[in-house]
């Protein structure tokens, strides 16, 4: 049972999580395009693959999948998930496993327009987002929104060029610097990030981890606390119903008030996933049954409150082929 995770970057504890799951039944074999990646040297095996726009990096993929008997294969950032949705039916005719949702799904998440609109259509709290800067200033004047407001890509990940803005000025300066933006609410309630895993073969939801941020760096939880929500669980599992979702998923809400409003979906795991996996909730172990054929047939959300995860700087040294 090998495992192949791709653009694994600075993301150790997840190459480490899988090692320990497969506990010498397999082996964790990592790419990235940089061999300055950090986790390329925690996993069994790694390879340096070119970038992800690259003509043949699918076929490399492939090849490497081939070559070591790869079972399944996920990836950990947001511009290759796409490429590897797309792909899915190329990897399960040698025999790999893609651990993702299907494309369209895949490429929803990515237009935060669209994703609202979604949710709106499925009767769920959206976050109220205005394409057309002048319908925004008519809501303006009418009260229906206030300053400030979030300006961000429509398309982007890691809260890359979001800005908040407190003026038409401001708003206007940022849509004359940039391209594809979006004005979005400002939600001044708490966030919570909950990393959710919807079982491959059954379709179900297997696992919920919910934790209130605390801190964020770089679009990414530095520190959080881990807490139970029965009614934000069962809101989680109609969403992801609904929606379609496979595999490993990580979901923004905002509560307002008595009211959750999902903010985004990154359809893989969350910079923040390693608190859950602490806490119990032991998605690699899920991922490893489902490519093994077995499909968990009961929820995995039992964890206990105030668990505080505390991210840290460390280090290690390598010395590369050069």
């Amino acid at each position: 049972m090998n495992i192949l995770i791709l653009s694994v970057g600075t993301r150790n504890k997840i190459v480490q999580y899988f090692k320990k799951e497969l506990d010498g039944k397999g082996i964790v074999i990592a790419t990235d395009a940089s061999e300055l990646a950090p986790a390329l040297y925690d996993a069994d095996k790694h390879y340096i693959v070119p970038r992800i726009d690259a003509d043949d990096y699918i076929e490399t993929i492939k090849k490497i999948c081939v070559e070591n008997n790869v079972k399944g294969i996920l990836s950990l950032i947001d511009p290759e998930l796409s490429i590897l949705a797309k792909s899915k039916q190329e990897f399960v005719d040698i025999g790999v496993t893609p651990i993702i949702s299907d494309f369209d799904q895949v490429a929803l998440c990515f237009d935060k327009y669209l994703f609202n609109q979604r949710l709106k259509n499925l009767g769920f709290n959206s976050i109220r987002s205005y394409i057309d800067k002048e319908l925004f200033y008519r809501d303006l004047e009418k009260g229906i929104i206030n300053y400030p407001v979030f300006v961000k890509p429509i398309s982007g990940s890691a809260s890359i060029n979001i800005s908040k803005a407190s003026s038409k000025e401001e708003v206007d300066l940022l849509f004359k610097k940039n391209e594809n933006l979006m004005i979005q609410e400002f939600m001044s309630g708490n966030e919570f990030g909950v990393d959710v895993y919807i079982d491959i073969l059954s379709k179900k939801t297997t696992a919920i981890f919910i934790k209130k941020k605390i801190l964020m760096r770089s679009g990414e939880t530095d520190k959080s606390v881990s807490i139970n929500d029965a009614k934000l669980k069962s809101l989680i599992i109609d969403f992801v119903t609904k929606m379609g979702f496979k595999g490993i998923i990580d979901i923004d809400v905002f509560k307002d008030g008595n009211q959750y409003f999902i903010s985004e979906v990154n359809p893989r795991f969350g910079g923040g996933y390693p608190h859950a996996y602490e806490c119990g909730i032991n998605i690699p172990k899920l991922i490893i049954d489902n490519i093994s054929g077995i499909s968990m047939g009961n929820i995995s959300s039992k964890y206990d409150d105030d668990i505080y995860m505390l991210k840290y700087n460390d280090l290690m040294l390598v010395k590369t082929g050069k």
